[in-house]
Order: structure tokens, then sequence, then C-alpha cells
């Protein structure tokens, strides 16, 4: 029986490849990562605990590899394709965002992996967003938009044959996983040649400059990729010395002693020189580098409350006005592990101490008694998904334009669903299904 490469292996080939080629096509990307690292080695260095929990539940690993990147693509069948192409390499549509009440005419999914090992080994993760044509006011550029869109292949034709092999033989070979990663990657390398003339793209731009970076180039390039941060405060503050113009604010959550969620912050984008279809020379806005930095996972309850709370904060004129708002509206959130797990409020993963591998637990014990006399121990799950609010106001900053128009209507998630060809993962039945996974490893029943 022919011997077929892991799915995990081709995740970790393909992040790998695409980071190499984003560093060679954004060079100051290459710089956020030497930042990054410097940090995170600052952050170890003075954190034995923080060094000695990450080491003990598998993190520090995954550390220095993981990143998230974004793309967008306009048509249903691209996103089909998409989602086929990535299942190949261990990772699903996992969450559903609209982003469109916040003035961006997509929605979007994580295709991500989903299990434990898997994300430990590399969890790559692509935000995926699906461009909404019916968004497009201007009916005749609306009809326009999606003839270009319907004339364009954005995968090479070898990389549409791997896919059918893979699923008629159920995986590949080492030397069809090398051609698959090959072929996969030229679906996300900027072109700097656009399908349309500069009329076309001044129209699409002028409807919104997504529209146009969605819509005018021959394929769905990287519009940025992101290394997680131990201390994204510290990034930002250090990124004018390395060169780089950070975004105005750090979206999401305020500074904690324990973070929750997903914070994140960007460099602007890039203003690249394009040539239009008519031998017209330009310029097109639209890719960024992007920090993160990931704090553990809420629960249902808890993000309820976070979503609630970060609507009372609002903002502030400059970061450190928007922290302080943002510090002030979250004072009462509980800011321990402890508080957090007793108030159901995170959720974790359980694992027995040396201690408690001794003893029999009994399947009824209570996890916070075990935990007091040393025989269980709670290691917070890494927030793996994103928080729309965030995501927008990533994209805003980086359109230039200060434009909060507020979209509606359209098909939604049941349209999103549709043209993805399959139903989007509840990323909270994923921690929901860790945890108590974790409680049935140390005998122990799910609370």
């Amino acid at each position: 029986m022919e011997k077929f490469v892991s799915a995990d292996a081709l995740r970790e080939r393909f992040s790998q490849a695409m980071s190499v080629m984003y560093q060679q096509e954004v060079p100051q990307y290459g710089t956020l990562l030497k930042l990054v690292a410097e940090v995170n080695q600052q952050v170890l260095a003075h954190d034995n605990a923080l060094a000695e929990r990450l080491a003990a539940t598998d993190e520090l690993a995954r550390l220095s590899v993981e990143r998230h990147g974004a793309i967008r693509v306009g048509s249903a069948q691209e996103l089909n394709t998409l989602r086929q192409l990535f299942a190949i390499m261990g990772m699903y549509p996992v969450g559903y965002y609209d982003l469109a009440p916040a003035g961006v005419p997509v929605h979007s999914t994580a295709f991500r992996p989903t299990e434990g090992a898997a994300l430990r080994r590399n969890p790559f993760r692509l935000f995926t967003s699906l461009l909404r044509l019916e968004l497009i006011e201007d009916i005749a550029l609306r009809q326009k938009a999606a003839s270009i869109l319907a004339e364009r292949q954005i995968f090479t034709p070898r990389c549409l044959a791997l896919i059918e092999q893979h699923r008629q033989q159920g995986g590949l070979n080492e030397e069809q996983a090398e051609e698959f990663v090959r072929e996969a990657l030229e679906t996300f390398r900027w072109h700097q040649q656009t399908t349309v003339d500069r009329a076309t793209y001044d129209a699409l731009h002028q409807q919104h400059r997504l529209i146009a970076d969605v819509v005018c180039f021959p394929g769905c390039h990287i519009n940025h990729l992101t290394p997680r941060t131990l201390d994204i405060d510290r990034v930002q503050a250090l990124m004018p010395q390395y060169g780089i113009t950070p975004k105005a604010i750090i979206e999401g959550p305020p500074h904690r002693r324990v973070p929750i969620l997903l914070r994140q912050t960007s460099f602007k984008a890039l203003e690249e020189a394009v040539m239009f279809r008519d031998g017209s020379a330009g310029y097109h806005t639209a890719r960024f580098g992007e920090i993160e930095q990931r704090g553990v996972a809420l629960t249902q309850a808890g993000r309820e409350r976070y979503d609630r709370l970060l609507a009372q904060a609002g903002g502030g004129a400059d970061n450190q006005q928007h922290q302080q708002a943002l510090a002030d509206a979250f004072s009462d959130f509980p800011d321990s592990e402890t508080a957090l797990r007793q108030q159901r409020l995170a959720w974790f993963e359980y694992r027995l101490t040396e201690q408690g591998r001794l003893q029999e637990m009994p399947p009824q014990a209570d996890c916070e008694t075990l935990i007091a006399q040393g025989l269980l121990a709670a290691d917070p799950q890494v927030y793996e998904d994103f928080l729309p609010v965030s995501a927008a106001g990533i994209f805003q900053s980086n359109l230039g334009d200060g434009r909060q128009e507020v979209f509606s209507g359209g098909a939604g998630r049941a349209g999103f669903e549709a043209a993805l060809g399959a139903p989007v993962i509840d990323e909270m039945s994923l921690y929901a299904a860790r945890q108590a996974e974790s409680l049935r490893r140390c005998g122990l029943q799910d609370y």
C-alpha cells in the first residue's frame, strides 16, 4: 500500500512555503517576524512560570511556527474549491463572521485544524472572506464584477488535478505532496498585473477598496500573515524602532494578567505598483503585516459578557486612551484563572499531576477540590478563532479612507454555507469537546 503524506505534514510544509513567499513579496513582514521573536524570547526569559506552562502543554513548540493568514475570494466556486484544498491539509471551516455591519462587504470563516494534536503540531489558520456582490448598489457594476469573476480561474490546472487525485486515492504520496504545495501556493501569490482596465478598477475602488482588491486580480493573493506574540503592547511600542508604522490602536480586549480571546495590531498597508489591462500604470493598497496575541477561549457565558463590555467601552483618540477605556469597562471581568474557571467563563484542559497519576480518581470527584489537593491541573485553552469587530477594525484601518458605511441585507450565513458547500463548524462545540475529553482522560466526568 502506498504511503501518503499526513495532513499535518502538508499543512506544515504549506505554511512554511507561504511564509517564505510572503517575506519575499513584503520584506517588512520579515522584519516583523524578527521583532516578534525577540519580544517572545524576552518574555519567556523573564517569566519562568509561563515558559514552564507552555512547555508542559506543548504550546512552546508551536509558538515560533504559529501563523494566521487572510485571503478574499469573489465567487462560490472559488470558496468551494478552497474548502476542498484546505481539507487536504487538515484545515476545516470553523465559525461564521459577518463583517458587513461593520462596513466591510464580506462574510468569512476560518479554515484551521480542529484536533488538539493537530493544533499543537501547526495551528495554521486562513481567515477566508467571500465578497458579497449583492451589496454592490450599482446594478450594472455588480453585474460587471460578477462577469469578471466568472472568467477567472485562481487555481492552476495541476492543483485542481491533484485535489481530484487526493479525493480518488485518499491521499498524496511524497512526490505528489511536494507538487501540491507548490501548485497550491500559486493561488495566493501576488500579481502585479490586473485583469481589468483602469476605468473598471477605479469604479470598483470607488464602491469599496476591498471590492477592487477581490475582483481586479487573477488570484486571491495573501493580504497578510500574522505571527503570534506573548506581549503585543511591547511589540506595538517597538514597531517604530524597527521602521514599522503601527495602526493607531490595538484591537480586542485590554491588557490583562490572564489574556483572553485575541488582541491584534498591524502595520499600514503597502502602496504597490500595478499595471492595468489597458497598459496604464497605477498603485494598489491592500496588503499589510499583522501581529496577534492569543489568550484563553471564553465559554458562551464569557463571550456574551465580553461582547457586552466591549460595546460599552467605546474607544479613544489614541491607543493609550483606547486601552484605558477598555480597562475601565473590563475592570469587573475576572482576571485570574481560578475565577474564570470557577465561574465557567473560560474553557480549560485538565491533566493529572504527577501525584494525581498515582491515585485512582473517583469519576464524580470535584475538580476544584482535586486542584486544591494538587492532584489535577487546569490549563487554559488557547483561543484559536477570530473576533468580527477586531477583524473589521484591522480591515478598515488598512483601507485608508475612514469609511464607516454599514452594509445590510444579503444571504447571510445560509448563503455563505451554500457557497462553501458545507456547514461551518461551531467553535464553541470544539472547545467544549476538548475540555470534556481532557476530563475523561483523567478518569473524571464532565461537569
